[in-house]
C-alpha cells in the first residue's frame, strides 16, 4: 500500500460511518413520527333507523351508537309498540343520554296505511312509558317534516346512498316508496325486521291477543299493505324474520355480564333494559329481536341468509304472513338461522361489555 494512503482510507471510512448514522436517526425519527400520528378512523357507514321507540329499538339504537364504524344519520319513528309521539320523546332521550342530541328525529303517521290493528294496550303503555329505566330529559324535540318526506328527500340522494334499519311496522317506508317508487331502489340497503317465514307467527305471545292467526309476526301484521309495497317495490332487501331471531335467547349468564360490566352511559341503559326483562330471561323467553337486525347491519356474517322470494299475505286468517312463494325469483336475502356465540361477541364488544 502507497506511503499515506491509510489516513485517506480512514477518513472515508468515518465519512461513510457519519452518513450511515445520520440516514439510521432521520429514519427512526420518521417512524417514531408516523407511529405519533393518528390513525384514519373507520369509514362511518351512513344509516338511518327507523323504528317505533320501544325498550327493544332503544337497544338496537345503543348498539348502533356504540360502532364507530356507523353513522347513525336520522331515526324516524312509526306506530307501533308505542305510540309515536311517545316513541320519539323515548329516542330523543336516548340521543341525549349518548351525546348526539344533534341526529333529528322524525314523526311518521299515527295509523297504519290500512286496518286498525294495534299492540295490546298494556304493552303500549309500558312501552311509552319505559318503567324501571332512567334517561334523561331534553328539550330537544322531534324535527317538523314527516318521516316520509324525510325518507323521501333521502333515499333519492343516490350520490349518498343509505343504508335502512326498520324495527317496526312497515309505514313510513311504504309511504316513501308509494309517493316515488324509484326511492326504493336508490338506497344501499334495507334490513328488516320482521315475519316468520319457516316457523309460526309471534302475535300468540303472552296471552293477551286472542287470535286464530298463528302464522303472521306482529311488524307484519299491524301494516300489512304497507309491507306488500316494500316487498314489491324492488328494494334491497335483507330481512330478519323470526327464524333467525328466535336462535339467540339472552340467559342469565349474560344479563349478569352486562349487569356487572355495564360501565358507559349506552351499556348502562342496556342493563337496565335487560334488568327490566329479567322474568323472561330467566325463562329463556328474551329474544333481542331489534338488536340481532342491528347487528346483523353491522355484520351480516351473524346470519345465515337464503335469497327467496316473499308475499306478504292479506287472506283472511292469515293476515301479515310472510309466504315463501317457490320457483319465483327472489326479492329478499332471507334470514333462516343465526349464531348466537358470533351475536354475542358484536353486540358486547360494541358496548364495551366483555
Amino acid at each position: 500500500m502507497p506511503s499515506g494512503a491509510q489516513p485517506g482510507c480512514n477518513s472515508v471510512l468515518r465519512i461513510h460511518h457519519a452518513l450511515f448514522l445520520g440516514i439510521a436517526a432521520l429514519f427512526c425519527a420518521s417512524l417514531l413520527s408516523a407511529q405519533a400520528l393518528p390513525r384514519p378512523s373507520p369509514i362511518r357507514r351512513a344509516v338511518i333507523v327507523d323504528a317505533d321507540g320501544g325498550v327493544d329499538d332503544l337497544i338496537a339504537i345503543a348498539f348502533l351508537l356504540s360502532r364507530p364504524d356507523i353513522h347513525v344519520e336520522a331515526v324516524t319513528i312509526e306506530n307501533g309498540v308505542t305510540h309515536v309521539q311517545a316513541g320519539a320523546r323515548n329516542v330523543l332521550r336516548l340521543l341525549a343520554l349518548a351525546g348526539h342530541s344533534e341526529i333529528p328525529v322524525y314523526l311518521g303517521r299515527e295509523t297504519p296505511l290500512s286496518g286498525n290493528e294495534e299492540f295490546p294496550a298494556e304493552w303500549r303503555r309500558a312501552a311509552d312509558e319505559l318503567p324501571g329505566m332512567t334517561l334523561p330529559e331534553t328539550k330537544h324535540a322531534a324535527d317538523s317534516h314527516s318521516a316520509a318526506d324525510y325518507l323521501l328527500r333521502r333515499l333519492l340522494d343516490a350520490a349518498h346512498p343509505v343504508q335502512v334499519l326498520a324495527l317496526g311496522p312497515l309505514t313510513n317506508l311504504a309511504e316513501a316508496f308509494s309517493h316515488t317508487p324509484r326511492a326504493a331502489r336508490t338506497g344501499r340497503q334495507f334490513v328488516l325486521l320482521g315475519g316468520a317465514v319457516r316457523v309460526s307467527g309471534n302475535l300468540g305471545e303472552g296471552g293477551a291477543l286472542h287470535t286464530d292467526n298463528t302464522s303472521a309476526e306482529w311488524n307484519m301484521f299491524l301494516d300489512p299493505a304497507a309491507a306488500k309495497i316494500v316487498f314489491t317495490s324492488g328494494a334491497q332487501i335483507r330481512l330478519i324474520p323470526l327464524d333467525a331471531t328466535q336462535r339467540v335467547p339472552v340467559d342469565m349468564a349474560l344479563y349478569e355480564q352486562f349487569k356487572s360490566r355495564a360501565a358507559t352511559p349506552l351499556a348502562k341503559f342496556v342493563a337496565q333494559a335487560l334488568e327490566a326483562k329479567r322474568d323472561l330471561i330467566r325463562q329463556r323467553y328474551y329474544f333481542p329481536r331489534d338488536a340481532l337486525a342491528a347487528a346483523v347491519l353491522a355484520n351480516p356474517a351473524v346470519v345465515t341468509f337464503r335469497p327467496l322470494s316473499i308475499e306478504i299475505s292479506d287472506r283472511p286468517g292469515e293476515v301479515g304472513r310472510t309466504v315463501e312463494v317457490k320457483n319465483r325469483r327472489a326479492n329478499a336475502l332471507v334470514a333462516i338461522d343465526a349464531d348466537p356465540l358470533r351475536f354475542r361477541d358484536v353486540f358486547m364488544i360494541a358496548l364495551g361489555v366483555h
